[in-house]
């Protein structure tokens, strides 16, 4: 599909690669973002950005004005963090559930053809399948986790009502160029580096045994992008896009080999671990970058 294409959350780890991938591609790209994160410098200046509160429903006839002949939409825009989450449930909820519900409403008065939401494992929550399915019980252990779900819902219910074509990609524990490496969003990746980089020894929650899936960003910006461009017809279509491989924090501290410490447990998942097998058959999707490598060429 040629045409515009518009990337909400587009400053932000994930998004701003999202944009700059479809610059790549010769594709006319927006950026609606309110730069909460401060984070402009990462706008590509071949994009158009518009700063704009997507949770405000007062904003939905602009942002429909905004999406007018858009071709398509990539929802990255979310507060993100899981902990902060269960402390600020009702920003959370403004934040997220309110910003998918009113980007969907826009999106359909603009009659766009595509909504490419992203969501997030953290929808399962504690569960005993391993690898986990997209069949898999959900189970959320946080409000962030039960927002992504109902953005999911929203997004099935919206394909019906309305024939907007939608499908949300759970993502697991995304890693790479450009992630936060301290304060609310920073990835556990992230912030081993800033506490390295600060001469401070690595900071482990619990015994460090729970197990993550950790996937490379720009394997991320592939799945957008091809959940995007296929040929597909979708109508609430769920993926999992993980590594299909898992690793304790422990594994993960010993890949940096310094000093490590131990601190009290979070609520967290014990274990997650993608079944990726519908994203590689549908998708053509397939992940590229092992966690290992990377940490290894990016000390």
């Amino acid at each position: 599909m040629n045409g515009k294409y518009v990337v909400s959350g587009g400053c932000g780890f994930i998004g701003s690669h999202i944009v700059d991938r479809l610059i790549d591609e010769d594709k006319s790209v927006i950026v609606i973002d309110n730069n909460s994160n401060n984070r402009k410098p990462f706008i590509n200046a071949k994009a158009k950005y518009y700063n704009i509160d997507i949770s405000n429903s007062n904003n939905v006839d602009e942002l429909s004005s905004i999406l007018k002949n858009c071709k398509g939409i990539f929802h990255c825009a979310a507060l993100i963090d899981v902990q902060e989450s269960i402390t600020k449930p009702i920003i959370y909820e403004a934040n997220n559930t309110m910003g998918t519900l009113n980007l969907l409403q826009a999106a359909v008065k603009a009659n766009v053809k595509r909504f490419v939401y992203s969501s997030s494992a953290a929808v399962y929550g504690n569960t005993d399948d391993m690898p986990i399915s997209e069949f898999s019980q959900i189970n959320p252990l946080s409000p962030y986790g039960s927002q992504k779900y109902y953005g999911e819902v929203m997004c099935k219910v919206f394909s019906q009502l309305h024939g907007i074509e939608t499908c949300s990609l759970r993502y697991f524990n995304a890693f790479g160029e450009r992630q936060k490496i301290s304060g609310a969003y920073a990835t556990v990746i992230g912030i081993f580096k800033f506490q390295i980089k600060n001469g401070l020894p690595i900071t482990i929650t619990g015994d460090g045994e729970q197990r993550r899936d950790f996937i490379y960003v720009k394997d991320l910006v592939n799945a957008n992008y091809l959940s995007m461009f296929c040929e597909e017809k979708f109508s609430g279509e769920i993926f999992n896009i993980g590594s299909g491989k898992n690793f304790s924090i422990n594994q993960i501290a010993n890949f940096f080999n310094v000093p490590k410490t131990y601190i009290p447990a979070l609520k967290d998942p014990k274990a997650s671990l993608a079944d990726i097998n519908k994203a590689n058959k549908i998708l053509g999707w397939f992940p590229s970058m092992d966690v290992e490598q990377w940490i290894k060429s990016n000390k």
